[in-house]
């Protein structure tokens, strides 16, 4: 069908009041609401909010999780029985769209296991592997602008689904129609206080069960106790949640450790228009501004933030002159890695074959401090999913034991309670190694100078090209045709010593020669430059942008500011 027939079908199936967004659209609008469905990938879909195909509401909402339970019912019984986790964030309509998922699922036979309240990726992913559930679905848009929202699917594992599940489940949604699909007629009570309380013909709500689990296997991976003894009460510690999903499980987490805490009080609450900042990004300066704001103003040690779905955490430190810097998603990363390794050898708890995870677009500077310390690094294709990957290769063979995983978007995972990025966790391993450092004399900002004077400053560039329309996905992809086809010898001056195509899975070097590479393929090409330094290029999964990575280092941050900014401007020349 044209995108005009198919919303004259919409138009006529909505509901009355519904109907009064489409009445009156110009042709720009209905082609770009109608002409396309939605895309499902391996990071489930994300999209805008409002009615049209190619947007989120409840009747795309209920065409994907169709699509999940016809997949679940191909399983077999006892994977229906099983069930499926469903949780939700703050954005708008995440409640609604969680409640049509788990009364989709119900009329389709298969069991649901709803989260009565707001409550957080890593939280999802870990209630899946805690309740044996075959399959889970977070209500998120992460850390977009509030016009978002999503759907993101996790396998039995507890990781994000991989790309076979994936492309049947997309079968079976592609085979639905979005009027036709079945969904339980039920009037939701209010779920708040309700846990393990059973709802409808194949719902079962839960929450304090689940939750205290959560806490009580998280509080295992404290690394510096004696140190929160010491200092944690005295710590001045600022947290944001933005309005997110993360307040009550990193507050609670802080608390349990006897960490003071003072939270951002206008940030507190959920609010799905995120009304005090522009985006609920911690990536973002203005995200943190706020609690830094407030930082500056009670003489706070260290600001945390984490976004919608509590899946990042934004930090910012004080530096030698006593004012707040934020720190990235690659500083962030390395803090930890180092504070982690750092425990476990002094604690004489360091396992005899660990490793850790991280993505190709994360910072090399990770490989050199981990192999330094006798620990192996394994790198994967962006997304966490790869990560949980390799956790469960590893609980499979005994080959290494996992320590630590983490991405330069501010994502991280210590443990293997949960297979996705866990802000909680983060959260409470930078109270305690706050906590850590102050027994020492030391402050985090410091120790993060310390590192880079024994390996070399290590600066990030990183920066979307957004494209729009239903033809955005196509354009992009051509960019990166263009790109594939040209000879890129240098950027910026620098040698491209080799070019990393993930795509056809080959390396080729400057001379000619090629080798095979370990990684799934991916539209992604990685410019090798002297030293482990790279620029990287690839189309984002969930959006329609084209992501643009930088990593390099130098004797002194002027001078890696310089040459990051080069090599950015450089790469933006060639596409």
């Amino acid at each position: 069908m044209t995108a005009k027939e198919t919303y004259d079908v919409w138009c006529a199936k909505v509901t009355d009041e519904e109907k009064k967004e489409l009445v009156g659209m110009d042709d720009e609008e209905i082609k770009e609401r109608f002409s396309a469905p939605l895309a499902f990938g391996t990071a489930g879909m994300r999209g805008t909010v409002g009615l049209g195909t190619y947007k989120m509401n409840a009747y795309t909402v209920a065409r994907a999780t169709c699509g999940l339970a016809e997949f679940i019912l191909s399983l077999g019984k006892e994977a229906a029985e099983r069930g499926v986790v469903v949780s939700f964030d703050t954005r708008r309509f995440s409640k609604e769209f969680s409640q049509k998922t788990a009364a989709v699922l119900s009329a389709y036979g298969v069991k649901a296991y709803l989260f009565g309240t707001v409550h957080p990726v890593p939280m999802c992913s870990y209630a899946v592997r805690k309740l044996n559930a075959i399959a889970g679905v977070m209500i998120t848009a992460s850390h977009n602008p509030k016009e978002y929202n999503g759907y993101k699917v996790y396998g039995e594992d507890g990781a994000q689904m991989g790309p076979e599940d994936t492309a049947t489940v997309v079968k079976y949604i592609n085979a639905s129609d979005y009027f036709d699909v079945k969904c339980e007629d039920i009037v939701f009570p209010d779920l708040t206080e309700m846990d393990n309380v059973k709802i409808g013909q194949n719902i079962t709500v839960i929450g304090k069960t689940v939750d205290d689990a959560y806490y009580n296997e998280i509080m295992k991976l404290s690394l510096s106790p004696e140190a929160v003894e010491k200092c944690g009460a005295k710590l001045k510690l600022v947290y944001t949640p933005i309005h997110g999903s993360g307040y009550v499980p990193v507050t609670t987490i802080l608390e349990r450790q006897g960490i003071n805490v003072t939270v951002v009080k206008e940030q507190a609450l959920p609010d799905t228009e995120f009304s005090t900042v522009p985006i609920p990004n911690p990536e973002n300066p203005a995200a943190l501004a706020m609690g830094i704001e407030l930082g500056d103003k009670i003489g706070a040690d260290v600001v945390i933030g984490t976004d919608p779905d509590c899946d990042r955490m934004g930090l910012a430190v004080r530096d030698d002159s006593g004012k707040f810097r934020l720190l990235n998603g690659n500083q962030i990363g390395v803090l930890l890695l180092d504070y982690i390794i750092t425990r476990l050898k002094e604690s004489g708890k360091m396992p005899k074959n660990p490793a850790v995870v991280k993505t190709i677009v994360t910072t090399t500077l990770a490989d050199r401090l981990a192999k330094k310390n006798g620990v192996a690094v394994f790198n994967v294709l962006t997304g966490f999913k790869f990560i949980g990957e390799k956790i469960k290769e590893w609980e499979a063979s005994g080959e290494y034991e996992y320590i630590f995983g983490f991405e330069e978007s501010y994502g991280s995972l210590r443990g293997t309670h949960a297979r996705d990025k866990d802000a909680v966790v983060a959260s409470m391993l930078t109270a305690e190694m706050v906590c850590y450092y102050q027994t020492i004399g030391k402050g985090l900002f410091s120790r993060l100078q310390e590192i880079f004077s024994e390996y070399g400053y290590y600066k990030e560039a990183v920066t979307s090209i957004a494209y729009k329309g239903v033809g955005a996905m196509a354009e992009m992809a051509a960019v990166m045709k263009k790109l594939r086809a040209k000879t890129v010898s240098s950027i910026a001056g620098e040698k491209v010593e080799s070019v990393q195509d993930i795509l056809t899975g080959e390396e080729t070097y400057s001379n000619g020669s090629k080798k095979k590479l370990d990684l799934p393929t991916s539209d992604v090409l990685k410019y090798c430059l002297k030293d482990e330094q790279f620029v990287c290029v690839r189309p984002s999964g969930t959006e329609p942008k084209l992501k643009v990575y930088v990593l390099c280092f130098d004797e002194n941050e002027e001078k890696a500011s310089r040459k990051a900014s080069d090599l950015l401007e450089g790469i933006k020349k060639e596409l």
